[in-house]
């Protein structure tokens, strides 16, 4: 084998170590066959069960060339039968080289035949290598054709080119191997996300798709800013990279309290239950102070009716989204309102705690609540510093644990500020806030329309500026929340 062969064996085992992109891999292993070989076509098969399947074809005189793009051939599998000489090569373990294939008999040629007499391609010289790892399992097939001289004419395979053939062959089966391994392992922890991304929505039937409507929209958003002029254009690594981010930003949600998190008014059940009892004993008691003639008939239909004012009241402000300055002045009044107990004592018709989350402005969770919910960031922090992301995803734990921050500051855990929140970061909060605002599954609030959400980031950017207002502006005019855009 001569020197400079052996270097380009050596220089193709290198180029394939470093290839991990399974396409382009495949597509360089039959090249870089064709090229050792001086050959005019190939064709790489895949070990698929009991069969053969066409992965790489490529004929350089019909200029014809398919299964690059990931899209194989659309032709039916080889069997591993010994009359097929593909078949053959790998159950053997053993390169065949035939001189012409048009004399040889040994062999089952229909197929070539057919294809010559269909596209008038005069097949001839033959070369099929198995390939196989070191285990011994079964890989492909590098099949070539036409092997040609230096003044271009169709001639046998020389044995050097079969020399390093088989090399490349071995190098190859060891590398797809290796990026099989590596791909079934990234497989498998994409699996373990999606995962423990539905955990998490399905833990709560009030954020049934959060994370999977923000890692759709959010691949959509990404693919747009690419065609923005001065924006960051996503590589399919970073974009992965982002999109598992979103995948497990509110991984720390497995461990809040369900009450919290589905907190869906504000008095917790056995609250609105009790204030309801206390006014249904006072009621009750209302109907025995008239049967007793302690009062009027006029005065027990002035107390119920109270009652029932204040039972409307308390349903008003237990639901409503937002609690105005005349309902809480109301509840205010309610909170004074008393009576007098079986053992003597004066109670309120209002609790204080009661009154306090039916004082709640916005939301349904109270400030000691909140801070439960908000605990959901660092505890994302905790849970992702315990995964040992690969290089091309050492940002997620990062992006996820920062999701909740504000340019302006006034976000959270860690009241990060304007360039200290990486440009992902400002894409995820965008997306976050976005479907929360839109979401018809939450228990605290309404399915806002899109244009009033739309409203809604714009104003958190232009005027509260807690939203990158560049990134805000690209958001709305990509309308990527809808798929068909």
């Amino acid at each position: 084998m001569k020197q400079e062969e052996m270097k380009k064996i050596l220089e193709i085992g290198v180029s394939l170590s470093y290839e991990r992109d399974y396409n382009r891999l495949l597509e360089r292993i039959l090249q870089c066959a064709m090229e050792l070989t001086f050959c005019d076509a190939g064709t790489l098969y895949l070990c698929d069960g009991e069969a053969l399947r066409f992965k790489i074809m490529r004929n350089d005189t019909l200029k014809t060339y398919s299964g690059g793009d990931g899209n194989w051939p659309e032709l039916p599998p080889v069997p591993l039968q010994r009359e097929n000489v593909c078949a053959l090569a790998l159950l053997e373990n053993r390169t065949i080289s035939i001189r012409d294939v048009k004399h040889c008999e040994e062999y089952d040629f229909s197929g070539p035949r057919r294809y010559d007499a269909m596209t008038g391609y005069d097949t001839r010289s033959m070369l099929v290598v198995p390939m196989q790892n070191r285990e011994g399992e079964k890989i492909g097939v590098l099949q070539l054709i036409n092997a040609q001289d230096e003044e271009k004419n169709v001639c046998e395979f020389n044995q050097n080119a079969v020399l390093a053939i088989e090399s490349v062959a071995s190098q190859a089966a060891i590398t797809i191997q290796n990026v099989r391994y590596i791909r079934d392992i990234r497989e498998l922890f994409q699996s373990f996300v999606r995962v423990m991304s539905a955990a998490i929505d399905e833990r709560t039937p009030y954020n049934a798709n959060h994370a999977r409507n923000m890692a759709e929209c959010g691949g959509r958003f990404a693919d747009y800013l690419g065609t923005c002029k001065g924006q960051k254009r996503f590589s399919m690594e970073q974009k992965e990279e982002l999109i598992m981010t979103i995948l497990l930003h509110d991984i720390g949600k497995l461990v809040t309290p369900l009450e919290v998190m589905n907190k869906a008014k504000r008095l917790l059940p056995e609250q609105y239950s009790a204030f309801r009892h206390r006014m249904e004993v006072l009621r009750l008691r209302a109907d025995i102070d008239r049967l007793a003639g302690r009062i009027t008939a006029g005065e027990k239909e002035t107390a119920v009716s109270q009652i029932q004012e204040a039972v409307r009241l308390v349903d008003e402000a237990n639901e409503a989204g937002f609690a105005g300055d005349e309902l809480l002045e109301k509840l205010a009044l309610l909170r004074n309102r008393t009576y007098t107990g079986e053992d003597g004592e004066i109670h309120p018709w209002l609790e204080e705690e009661e009154y306090a989350m039916l004082s709640i402005r916005r939301g349904t969770l109270s400030g000691e609540e909140r801070e439960i919910m908000e605990e959901h960031v660092s505890v994302t922090d905790k849970l992702l510093s315990q995964i040992r992301f690969p290089a091309d995803l050492m940002h997620v734990r990062e992006w996820a644990a920062a999701h909740h921050e504000y340019l302006n500051g006034t976000g959270y855990p860690n009241h990060r500020r304007g360039d200290e929140i990486p440009y992902e970061v400002r894409m995820i909060t965008i997306l976050d806030i976005f479907d929360s605002l839109i979401a018809d599954d939450r228990p605290y609030k309404r399915a806002m329309p899109v244009e009033r959400a739309l409203s809604v980031l714009d104003s958190m950017a232009n005027k509260e500026g807690k939203l990158d207002p560049e990134l805000t502006e690209l958001f709305i005019q990509s309308r990527c929340w809808n798929p068909e855009n």
